[in-house]
């Protein structure tokens, strides 16, 4: 455990001195990961899958469009599999899957950060299965009761608009407590966590900074960044673009979304990370109970923990960094051992993410800006 300090807060009000910040430099391991809360105890495999299956595969996932189709037709040409496949951000994703529990219309969920996962699984929505590959993973990045296995890692990043700043003669942000200056007022942008693994993580992080036994005071600083905030989004990548085209100078983003917005042309764009430290996800993958072809999702998840599949990362130049070690990684993918991250629990979010989200929902987002 890395020792902690506080960091008083210049500017944004009394609630905001018990920040508690990170400061014995970078990490790039995950916390020692216990078996996800109330997880089933069904039995989980980790032989390769080869019955036959219908040769369909519908596929629910959350990455950015483009991708998370690029993963389904490499994996039909490769294969010959018929897939669909169906976009939905990660909340959005966690709602459908409660919404089709009696009757399930997926066989393989694609995240998406794993705090998710946790909570579906707790939900009784996943059924454990260890794909072949899953051993080549550190504990850390999976569910050893098998409801979920890890292919990526993100990092959570500020996109500021450097132009925008300058415009409105804004100093850089440079941390969280920045981020709840007044001055920010309307400038930023960032997604609904009810919707968005992104604000989600967000979302947790800042609750872990200032304390996992005392959320009150996390809350508390939440309501002043809410009042900074133009608009919650519906997406976690779509706060970048907002913030490319101008309409806002800040977005709460995962970083590789925001390298690919910059890919995209939005050139004022520049990434930070906030000097408390900043949270991060296992991008995660897992069969869905009662799925329509279970058969199918397992050999799907037995491709995705290859390095061919998550070499698609590169190939469909999304920057993620990918788990698997002979994976090839795209030489912009931010460098964990370079960002000072929080030791983010990612376990402790996932059992208490339904509370938080209701909370969020009920008390931040509603309140007077």
């Amino acid at each position: 455990m890395k020792r902690r300090t506080l960091l008083k807060l210049v500017g944004v009000g009394a609630v905001a001195e018990g920040l508690a910040i990170a400061c014995g430099g970078a990490t790039t391991a995950p916390p020692a990961a216990p078996a996800t809360t109330a997880a089933p105890t069904v039995a989980a495999t980790a032989a390769p899958t080869k019955a036959p299956g219908t040769g369909k595969l519908p596929i629910l996932g959350a990455l950015v469009g483009d991708i998370n189709d690029g993963f389904a037709k490499a994996y039909e040409t490769e294969t010959g599999v018929k897939t669909a496949a169906v976009r939905l951000s990660a909340g959005e994703g966690l709602a459908k899957l409660r919404a089709d529990k009696a009757n399930p219309q997926f066989s393989v969920w694609l995240g998406g950060a794993a705090d998710g996962f946790i909570a579906a699984a707790k939900e009784g929505l996943l059924e454990p299965y260890v794909p072949a590959g899953a051993e080549k993973l550190a504990a850390g990045y999976k569910d050893k009761a098998g409801t979920w296995a890890g292919y990526y890692l993100g990092v959570l990043g500020i996109a500021l608009n450097t132009k925008v700043l300058k415009d409105k003669n804004l100093p850089e942000p440079a941390s969280w407590a920045d981020l709840a200056k007044p001055a920010y007022k309307g400038q930023i942008s960032m997604a609904h966590p009810a919707s968005s693994g992104t604000a989600y993580t967000m979302m947790a992080t800042i609750l872990q900074l200032f304390g996992k036994d005392t959320p009150d005071k996390g809350f508390a600083y939440l309501l002043d960044f809410h009042k900074n905030v133009l608009q919650y989004q519906k997406s976690g990548a779509a706060p970048a673009r907002q913030a490319g085209q101008g309409e806002v100078a800040i977005g709460v983003v995962f970083a590789h979304d925001i390298l690919a917005t910059i890919d995209a042309g939005f050139k004022d764009l520049k990434i930070m990370y906030p000097s408390e430290g900043t949270g991060w996800e296992i991008g995660a993958v897992g069969l869905v109970k009662g799925a329509p072809d279970a058969v199918e999702g397992k050999k799907y998840l037995d491709w995705m923990m290859g390095p061919k599949a998550q070499t698609l990362l590169l190939t469909l130049k999304a920057y993620q960094l990918p788990l698997h070690p002979d994976a090839q990684v795209n030489p912009q993918t931010p460098k964990l051992n370079s960002v000072k991250v929080i030791d983010y629990d990612y376990v402790w979010a996932g059992d208490r993410k339904k509370e938080f989200v209701d909370r969020f929902s009920n008390e931040i987002a509603p309140a007077p800006k």
